[in-house]
């Protein structure tokens, strides 16, 4: 039996070019790992079993256990690069990552399977592989590898590491229901064309990582990290729900330093001051009836990792 841990991801800055030809858009996002993660443990099963799954945790209900579970994914993918047949593998997850909240939780479990099963199997799997593997899986699965803080270029599947000093302290509201990432990416679309911008690849630039942004994070700057956040996808998400301008209120007056959506939300993320300013942000946030719940958390901390 192996158990994997696995973060969650904040898009500090997530910038959106045009729609391309294949349907992706070119992005320039920075990922950070928080210490808000899921467990997958890895188990044998018998013979002609299969991949079977079980969730447990506050969202467990709206897991899909099927075969389009990218966990469930991951483990058939990783068994037919080794050219091993239908793997007979038991995948437990335990979630604490919102569902469909713009946190990359079901990309993080994927992550989290490739690496259990890679230990279950004794395969000793390059990592290089294994990041070639996340990104046949999905574009958020590199980085729940990989951790910490990275640049994601392309569809995001592109990482390069950056440099962080110190902590930063979080809070993520969590809303009642998910958002569709492809939905709120079409949405995007459509208020750009709204505007009159323009929404394809050859109207909106190629986005760039903001360099204020990456010298906060280089500096371990809080005050500035929180000036510099950005979400080209938060106007859309607004757009659906809402409701997420009152949520992203009632953190800032409850003296967050910023706050954002969460990648295509509706997860809200707020940077905070330090641990105790944090755990009064959740705290507030959690009374003001504009959210399910709210976590205080940390970071950046690292990828998928096997525990002891």
């Amino acid at each position: 039996m192996i158990t994997v841990r696995v973060p969650a991801k904040v898009n500090v800055q997530l910038g959106v070019g045009g729609l391309r030809p294949d349907g992706f858009h070119d992005l320039a996002n920075v990922f950070f790992a928080v210490a808000l993660g899921d467990e997958v443990t890895a188990s044998a099963a018998g013979p002609g079993e299969g991949v079977t799954l079980t969730c447990s945790g506050p969202d467990a209900a709206v897991v899909p256990l099927d075969g389009s579970n990218l966990a469930a994914r991951a483990a058939r993918l990783l068994a037919a690069r080794h050219g091993l047949a239908e793997p007979d593998v038991r995948l437990h997850i335990d979630k604490a990552i919102p569902v469909a909240g713009g946190m990359a939780g079901g990309s993080a479990d994927g992550a989290a399977a490739l690496v259990a099963c890679d230990a279950l199997w004794q395969l000793d799997t390059p990592t290089a592989t294994l990041l070639e593997l996340a990104a046949e899986l999905g574009s958020d699965v590199p980085f729940a590898l990989l951790g910490g803080v990275a640049l994601g270029r392309g569809r995001g599947e592109i990482l390069d590491p950056l440099p962080v000093t110190g902590t930063f302290h979080w809070v993520f509201a969590v809303a009642d229901g998910g958002l569709s990432t492809p939905a709120v990416f079409r949405e995007c679309d459509r208020l750009r064309e709204e505007a009159g911008t323009g929404s394809g690849d050859t109207d909106v630039p190629t986005p760039d990582a903001d360099a204020g942004l990456l010298a906060a994070l280089a500096d371990g700057d809080a005050v500035a990290l929180a000036g510099a956040l950005a979400n080209d996808l938060q106007s859309a998400a607004l757009s659906l729900r809402p409701s997420l301008a009152a949520t992203l209120r009632a953190g800032t007056e409850a003296g967050a330093l910023g706050a954002l959506v969460s990648g295509s939300g509706p997860t809200c993320a707020f940077l905070a001051k330090d641990a105790e300013a944090a755990a009064a942000v959740a705290e507030a946030l959690r009374a003001s009836g504009t959210c399910r719940t709210a976590h205080a958390t940390h970071g950046p901390v690292p990828g998928a990792t096997v525990l002891p």
